[in-house]
């Protein structure tokens, strides 16, 4: 049998993978009309809330049951609702919130992907640096740390997955020695300098709770304190594995294309309700700031350029499973996709009818009319080598900035306006429209934000930076 890879960001395949230009490389992305684009993007408490408030309230009501029946009968189900919906349902939760697109505040999102992350085990800082780098290098062997199936998979190993028994143990090992000081040479890839001691505080502070939880089993003299702090990320997660597993698992390494390395399968509203809509993962990845609520509305918009979704979590499977049993014979074998052929998609730009951008006799550029431009909206602006983002604001002002988000390759006019903040299309990273600071991870330089005005029915700017920040160098 050929001899697995290193799969660790450690080892020598994040190397070769720079050297074949697969590291913060342009991705696909698909045609879609701006205006509906930028409806789907639309943030809301209130389905946030609503969602999240039942996941609490079942998480909250199958405690209970399985408390007042302990060791009965009953408790065999009761416990097995509630460690589906800690230690499964969770990592939906945890997902969404950890890309702040769930709910409209970030104090909303970063409190439910702090719970979340207790539940699951993992560091909040490390788990967000780890899927940053998930979207940015998605399934590229040796710089992504979420590939759950290597090559040559093994079979047993993906059947023990679901017990979470070794996997859950590693994690929880990995929280004590991040808590005693010793960061892996994994977490050391991802994670910056200046945000280890946070790795180190987050650990203690959740083995500090694991702890708690033992020492009141001991003086109880009874388990059941575990049960329901602890144990319920081990004997729960076999609701996570079972989502975890259709998105990627069998697919296409090192390829720039989330539609050939990633996977959508139809399911049931009570799945879609537990999984929070990630079943269209192949439209996550590719719009990662449209929300969850809206991904089923964003697969009928682009269906089309994609590869078939699977009709079910059997099918999903079948492809998995056969498609493991040849890769374990050849580990190259790659699962033939129908993906569609879309031109253009990967540079995908909108034109407004204005190619060219005026250069007016005071030395200012006029760079389109002031009605064409709506609040909520941004557009590219190139002039000469700079490539900028123009946007307005819900209240009508306008702002100019860099168009490059300052942490990948890909242009801020794709994203979209959440507040007074622009929202990177990649990784939800945002910068003030103000100031250019980066206010929300992963991006942590900022950009330059240039005088823009409106005169005479027609947006004009100097190009003069305003905001104490070095413009960036020109890029196209």
């Amino acid at each position: 049998m050929t001899a697995t890879l290193d799969y660790s960001l450690s080892g020598p395949m994040g190397q070769r993978a720079i050297e074949r230009g697969l590291v913060d490389a342009e991705w696909f992305t698909p045609d879609i009309d701006p205006e509906r684009l930028r409806a789907l993007q639309a943030r809301t408490d209130w389905r946030a809330a609503l969602d999240t408030g039942l996941w609490l309230a079942l998480l909250v009501a199958s405690g209970v049951l399985a408390y007042r029946s302990m060791w009965s009968w009953w408790s065999i189900p009761a416990f097995g609702a509630y460690g589906a919906l800690y230690g499964g349902a969770a990592d939906a939760r945890w997902h969404e919130c950890s890309h702040g697109t769930a709910f409209a505040h970030r104090g909303a999102n970063d409190a439910v992907y702090y719970l979340a992350s207790f539940m699951l085990w993992r560091g909040p800082t490390l788990w967000r640096w780890s899927h940053y780098r998930h979207h940015t290098d998605t399934i590229i062997v040796g710089r992504d740390a979420e590939i759950v199936f290597p090559r040559p998979p093994s079979l047993l190993r993906a059947v023990l997955l679901f017990t979470h028994l070794r996997a859950g143990a590693a994690m929880l090992w990995r929280l004590v020695r991040h808590a005693a000081g010793r960061i892996d040479p994994d977490a050391a890839d991802l994670v910056p300098d200046d945000e280890r001691p946070a790795v180190v505080r987050e650990s203690r502070l959740f083995v500090a709770i694991v702890l708690a939880a033992v020492v009141v089993s001991v003086v109880v003299g009874s388990i059941a304190p575990l049960m329901f702090v602890g144990l319920p990320t081990i004997y729960g997660a076999w609701l996570m594995v079972f989502f975890g597993t259709t998105q990627h698992a069998g697919l296409r390494e090192n390829v720039l294309d989330h539609r050939y390395s990633t996977r959508t399968v139809y399911m049931n509203p009570i799945l879609r309700f537990l999984y929070l809509n990630m079943n269209y993962h192949v439209e996550h990845h590719l719009l990662p700031s449209v929300p969850y609520h809206a991904l089923p509305a964003l697969h009928a918009e682009i269906r089309d350029q994609l590869a078939p979704a699977l009709p079910n979590n059997f099918a999903a499977y079948r492809q998995i499973y056969t498609t493991f049993v040849r890769q374990r014979r050849d580990p190259t074998y790659e699962i033939p996709l129908d993906v569609p052929d879309v031109s253009g998609g990967r540079a995908r730009r909108v034109d407004f009818g204005e190619t060219g951008w005026a250069h007016r006799g005071d030395g200012s550029f006029d760079i389109g009319a002031a009605a064409s431009l709506k609040p909520g909206t941004l557009r590219r602006i190139d002039i000469g080598q700079h490539t900028l983002v123009l946007c307005r604001l819900a209240d009508h002002r306008l702002a100019l900035g860099d168009g490059m988000c300052t942490h990948a390759r890909v242009h801020l006019a794709d994203g979209a306006l959440v507040g007074d903040q622009i929202e990177c299309p990649k990784h939800n990273a945002h910068f003030d429209t103000h100031t250019g600071e980066a206010t929300r991870k992963p991006a942590r330089q900022p950009i330059c934000v240039y005088d823009v005005i409106e005169l005479d029915g027609r947006i004009t700017t100097t190009l003069h930076a305003r905001s104490g920040i070095t413009p960036a160098t020109p890029n196209t």
